[in-house]
């Protein structure tokens, strides 16, 4: 951004002079934070021995720490920077993301949590492979894994190039390229060297890190208000531009019929999506019993809802001490909305206290990214390893020596896929980005796991249909929509080749997935075992036999 261009937007300049004379400090509670969780990591890494040490922690996570590290998975980049900013510059509208992201708890711990961690072991693909033919099975379930996990490393990676450009002072599309790979190498050092356990003390970490740090700026918002919610909500409003408008429905979907189609298929991605997350998937194989996955999730729901609840304050606290201007300014999406927020309440420019604010915000939102990407790169790199590798390339062979080697060579492949990506889509609204990756994992994945589990006369066709199906009808969507041309906000702006006109795929992907796994089991040559089905049935309900 030139000189010009900033002055004309006193928060972008906030944010420059801020984190100018504070530069010191920033990198340092930066390094700090990384040193910290790479001696976690590596502490870890000492203890992993075995596949399932890499793979599940040795499943040795209680009911609380593993609730706590799905929080920390789960509250990303978009929950943290995309939700604040998508509040700040829509109101009511962009609020309905953190409505989603938490119901959608509710589908995972009634219909996945208990009986996933029953039947299967390391990856969504045991489970599946239980009554179908291994092969094919384990290659799409590989094949979804890791397609779902780049789209959702996206987002993060757009997440820390916006921030740490924002505070490094870095305007060239260069030094925000080398940002997302340095990003990219620490998140392959975490997997490769840590494993599952790493992954998980880093995010246990990450999460209360997280809840203080938006604890603290909820509070200082308020404080500026007099604890006064409404007096908070009509400064928002009238400091938007948008009047009463702003806290009403309607201000990003509901201006046309295709933005209300496009509500109903993000409400849709965001509530199925969940449940068929990998790297959420993989964190209830980290506890030992059925019993400590629904705690987990029980715990999970807990501290995720105080956090969306805190998001409200978040963003319309941004809306009412920040320009909209000024927001898009800084970043075309809203992502840097909450960090400028921090540096307003704390003092504004210049001052020690808006300094150190945002310095601390800024170094527990890189937190979040680096614990979720890690996440994120560990079940990608072990569906690979596990599924594709292990069971299908070596047919059963591989020693888990093999299999671990195996999945740390796919950490650095991911990893270098993901920096290249991210590269690309670090304008992108990082709440949008997520949502995509819940629309794909929804109409890929989620069919095909509750169908496994509760309809005995689902077939190995139906799951290749469903996964498959639901994988390339919602990619494709999303390559000929607007999130990748067309308009400013896109991956692509200056061309146009967007004729679907949904910003998210959920509508059509996600009952098209579950349509194709039903139509593909009846037309099927081959018929479903039902004792098979009988077994899995027992073994996802009550336990017996699990690992």
């Amino acid at each position: 951004m030139s000189a010009a261009h900033a002055a004309a937007y006193p928060a972008v300049q906030l944010a420059a002079e801020g984190a100018g004379e504070h530069r010191p400090l920033i990198i340092t509670l930066f390094a700090a934070f990384v040193v910290a969780t790479l001696f976690i990591t590596v502490w870890a890494g000492r203890q992993t021995k075995s596949a399932a040490d890499f793979y599940a922690g040795g499943r040795q996570f209680t009911g609380f720490q593993n609730g706590l590290a799905v929080s920390g998975d789960y509250m990303s980049a978009a929950s943290f920077l995309g939700i604040a900013g998508a509040i700040a510059l829509f109101g009511y509208d962009g609020f309905l993301y953190s409505i989603g992201f938490l119901v959608a708890w509710l589908v995972a711990l009634l219909l996945v949590a208990e009986p996933l961690r029953n039947s299967g072991r390391y990856t969504m693909g045991d489970v599946l492979a239980y009554r179908m033919r291994q092969r094919p099975v384990r290659t799409a379930a590989g094949t979804s894994t890791i397609v779902v996990s780049i789209f959702y490393l996206l987002a993060q990676m757009a997440g820390a190039g916006v921030l740490v450009s924002l505070l490094l002072g870095i305007t060239s599309d260069f030094g925000k390229i080398v940002i997302v790979a340095l990003v990219g190498v620490l998140m392959i050092l975490y997997v490769t060297i840590g494993g599952m356990k790493g992954t998980t003390w880093v995010q246990m970490v990450k999460a209360v890190l997280l809840i203080a740090g938006t604890l603290l700026i909820t509070f200082l918002i308020l404080l500026k208000f007099n604890f006064n919610i409404s007096d908070l909500l009509g400064t928002a409003a009238s400091n938007s531009g948008k009047g009463a408008a702003f806290l009403e429905p309607g201000l990003k979907y509901g201006v046309s019929g295709v933005s209300k189609l496009d509500f109903i298929s993000l409400g849709l991605a965001l509530v199925l999506g969940t449940a068929g997350l990998p790297h959420i998937l993989i964190r209830f194989y980290t506890v030992p019993t059925a019993k400590a996955a629904r705690k987990s999730v029980n715990w999970a729901i807990g501290i995720i809802g105080a956090f969306y609840l805190m998001t409200i304050v978040l963003g319309f606290g941004a809306a009412a001490i920040l320009d909209a201007d000024d927001i898009i300014a800084s970043n075309k999406a809203g992502n840097t909305a909450a960090p400028l927020a921090a540096l307003e309440i704390g003092g504004g420019s210049g001052s020690t206290g808006g300094a150190i604010l945002l310095a601390v915000i800024s170094a527990v939102a890189f937190a979040t990214i680096l614990a979720v990407v890690a996440g994120l790169t560990l079940a990608s790199s072990s569906s690979f390893a596990h599924d594709i590798y292990a069971n299908v390339i070596r047919k059963g062979q591989a020693t888990e020596k093999e299999e671990v080697r195996a999945a740390r060579w796919a950490t650095v492949a991911i990893g270098v896929v993901s920096i290249a990506l991210g590269a690309l889509a670090r304008d992108l609204n990082v709440a949008g980005l997520v949502a995509l990756a819940f629309a794909v994992a929804a109409s890929a994945n989620l069919p095909t796991i509750l169908y496994s589990l509760f309809w005995k006369r689902f077939t190995t066709q139906g799951a290749l249909w469903s996964i498959y199906g639901g994988l390339a009808s919602s990619v494709l969507l999303v390559l000929f929509s607007p999130v990748v041309s067309s308009k400013p906000t896109s991956m692509f702006p200056d061309v146009d080749f967007a004729w679907f006109p949904l910003e998210n795929p959920g509508l059509i992907s996600i009952p098209l997935g579950f349509l194709l796994g039903w139509i593909g089991s009846l037309v099927s040559k081959e018929k479903a075992d039902p004792e098979k089905y009988a077994e899995l049935e027992v073994k996802s309900l009550t336990g017996v036999g699990a690992h």
